[in-house]
């Protein structure tokens, strides 16, 4: 996209669009830019049939993420208590509708409001470097918005012990508490991501967006909620071409041919 902010790149790669805050001097802190860049790259996933996966990530070896930009003059933490949403929070939103999968690949730190960004992510691939934390308590605040999306990815106990201690943990704790689904060498990062992508926009994108729709409306539903809605779920889904040619392609012992409808 020509008008993305310098401070995110965007690069397609087959059907997958990645996202890179560029910004390694500042450990890929947040900006106004990036929150501007991730949320003009969800909106084009969202809109293009073609993209079938975002993946999220941090230039370099060092950081994914290191939240917030506590640099002076950087403007982080000055509210204007007139505005009702803030543009952080708007994005985790944002990335909470998203129809697309999407993928983060933890290349170093992931710390504050990176974890907000990570967590908005369905699957997760990490270094084994990487280390995962909430430390604003050292700070005198507490990591209050990304609590959106990391309550349902792990144990209440260890949310509690990431939220109140300020003390990160490494890549491998996070895999063995649910945070990541796969950690690797720094060196595999990139095989292990290129593995993981391939096997979702392989599958059906009829089926991986309404399925992804599906998970986040029933995600805080009672037993009884979840059963009535997605029974209709599946009745509709069966309807479309994706779902007439998976069919079809297993009867014929043949590669589907995905149309997206």
């Amino acid at each position: 996209m020509d008008d993305t902010p310098t401070d995110l790149r965007t690069e397609r790669r087959g059907h997958a669009l990645w996202l890179t805050i560029d910004r390694p001097a500042r450990r890929n802190a947040i900006s106004a830019a990036v929150v501007a860049g991730i949320s003009a790259g969800l909106r084009e996933a969202a809109a293009d049939d073609a993209i079938r996966a975002v993946v999220i990530t941090g230039a370099g070896e060092q950081a994914f993420c290191a939240g917030a930009d506590l640099a002076k003059g950087s403007g982080s933490f000055q509210f204007d208590p007139s505005r009702p949403h803030l543009d952080y929070a708007d994005l985790l939103r944002q990335a909470w509708a998203c129809p697309v999968p999407m993928v983060a690949r933890v290349n170093g730190h992931c710390l504050a409001g990176g974890m907000g960004l990570f967590g908005m992510c369905d699957v997760a691939v990490a270094a084994d470097h990487a280390t995962f934390g909430l430390p604003e308590v050292k700070i005198g605040v507490f990591p209050a918005q990304v609590l959106s999306v990391l309550q349902h990815l792990v144990g209440p106990r260890w949310l509690a012990e990431l939220c109140l201690t300020g003390e990160p943990i490494d890549a491998h704790r996070a895999e063995r508490i649910g945070l990541v689904n796969h950690v690797v060498p720094g060196a595999e990062l990139d095989a292990k991501t290129d593995w993981l992508v391939e096997r979702i926009v392989s599958k059906s994108p009829t089926a991986n967006r309404r399925g992804k729709a599906m998970m986040r409306a029933a995600y805080d539903m009672s037993f009884e909620q979840a059963i009535s809605y997605l029974e209709t779920q599946i009745m509709t889904l069966a309807l479309t071409e994706d779902a007439k040619e998976g069919r079809a392609a297993f009867i014929e012992k043949r590669a589907p041919n995905w149309t997206g409808r």
